[in-house]
């Protein structure tokens, strides 16, 4: 990604933000048929730790701590956690992470792999957002947040990696799961930065994919809304894809924005089609992603099926971190047992069979 330098607020800094971003795109055509149309992969998953969150860190942390910070923190309690903490400890930083009092001891052991500061914060989670800007203010702590400036800034060579990699073609549509609606944010920052330099004419179309059970964009939306109306606890229900479950995302509106601006559409799915998505990106597309970062796909096989998007066209969609950090090891695994003197006769009958 820093290639991209001179459209970057920092230069290019030490640490672990040396191998942010580059990302492949892979033309997938084992998931043509589930998703109704040409796809490629912008595969996430290659970052440092296996997130797109990482091209945020790589700009905002060394960015804050030009800045005079010497106290990295954060409010997350998935990727961005992960990932701020890694960035921060990789430039001999210290690290505080406030995560919600019940977050499962799992998710505690992937960020504290990079023994950052964890303090798990009882009440209400989603109004730390509010509090993190103003401890900020208050003390010697720069608390990056989901929608920073320089995070977003991250974000946006996600599109010149894309377009470069796809020149002199350019995609119909990218599609791209979403929740405090920062990454959106970035990606148009980047889409508008391709026209003012005179590299792109025709925008893509942007698609955006939230979780059905906290889906405040879509309703907005759907509603020819241009602000976004916070959804009450009661309006709200879990997900497996838990790290898009965000009833009043402070980045909703430029989202929004993007998405008419592109001519785009915002979309809700189920569990059950996040589900059949992260199997499909698997078991068709060889790929291992998280419940979040299956969104695109399932997204992509709705619009689809609408007839939004065409047969013939290209959608690149943004799987946005591996599968790798979600095993739970309930899953039923079917295997097959043999000895070694019997191995020769079970591979024949396996082999007999396809």
């Amino acid at each position: 990604m820093w290639r991209y330098e001179e459209l970057l607020p920092i230069e290019q800094p030490n640490g672990v933000a040396r191998a942010a971003g580059r990302t492949p795109l892979v033309r997938s055509y084992g998931l043509d048929g589930a998703a109704g149309c040409r796809v490629y992969v912008k595969d996430e998953s290659e970052n440092p730790t296996g997130a797109y969150k990482d091209r945020g860190s790589a700009v905002a942390v060394p960015h804050a701590i030009e800045a005079g910070t010497d106290v990295i923190g954060t409010i997350s309690y998935g990727n961005m956690a992960i990932s701020t903490a890694a960035h921060a400890t990789s430039l001999d930083r210290e690290c505080i992470v406030l995560v919600p009092e019940e977050t499962p001891s799992a998710r505690l052991e992937l960020i504290a792999q990079y023994e950052p500061t964890i303090v798990q914060v009882s009440g209400d989670y989603g109004a730390l957002y509010a509090d993190g800007l103003s401890l900020s203010d208050s003390l010697p702590i720069s608390i990056l947040v989901s929608d920073a400036p320089a995070r977003i800034s991250g974000y946006k060579t996600v599109v010149f990696e894309i377009y470069e990699s796809l020149a002199p073609d350019t995609p119909d549509a990218i599609v791209l799961p979403t929740s405090s609606g920062g990454f959106a944010s970035g990606i148009w920052r980047g889409l508008r930065d391709l026209v003012t330099l005179g590299l792109l004419e025709e925008l893509p179309r942007l698609y955006l994919v939230q979780t059905a059970t906290a889906d405040p964009i879509t309703q907005a939306f759907e509603m020819g809304a241009t602000d976004i109306t916070a959804l009450t606890a009661d309006e709200t229900g879990e997900t497996i894809a838990h790290s898009l479950g965000n009833p009043d995302p402070p980045s909703g509106a430029r989202a929004l924005a993007a998405v008419r601006e592109t001519n785009g559409a915002v979309v809700s799915v189920t569990d059950a089609e996040i589900q059949t998505a992260q199997r499909q990106f698997a078991v068709t597309g060889g790929f291992c992603v998280e419940p979040a970062a299956a969104t695109p796909l399932a997204g992509l096989t709705q619009l689809s099926e609408r007839g939004v998007i065409a047969s013939d066209e290209s959608a690149v969609i943004v799987p946005t971190g591996t599968g790798f950090k979600e095993a739970t090891g309930d899953a039923s695994i079917s295997t097959e047992r043999t000895s070694r003197a019997d191995l020769p006769s079970l591979l024949d009958s396996l082999l007999a069979a396809h």
